[in-house]
């Protein structure tokens, strides 16, 4: 599998359950967020500034899943990239 043009190829990243005072906050207090975190697996040739392996984090509503071998994978734009960690 391999990205082309300005296509980005992710793995998402679910967040740990965050723990505040003892209290375990509940995974739904993540939806207001805009924007979420996966692993680039492969990038398309026109991308510029991210690489595989980068840990990135992009618009909530941004591209498509896809399932390849078992796995599931975003396809995303790299024009909804906003952060490289």
């Amino acid at each position: 599998m391999r990205a082309v043009n300005h296509y980005v190829v992710i793995t998402p990243i679910k967040e740990e359950t965050k723990k505040i005072g003892g209290i375990l906050i509940s995974d739904t207090i993540d939806e207001d967020n805009r924007y979420l975190k996966g692993k680039i697996v492969t990038v398309g040739n026109l991308v510029e500034g991210v690489e595989k392996g980068d840990i990135i984090h992009y618009d909530r509503h941004a591209g498509h899943s896809i399932n390849w071998n078992d796995a599931t994978y975003e396809v995303i734009k790299s024009n909804d990239i906003v952060l490289v960690e």
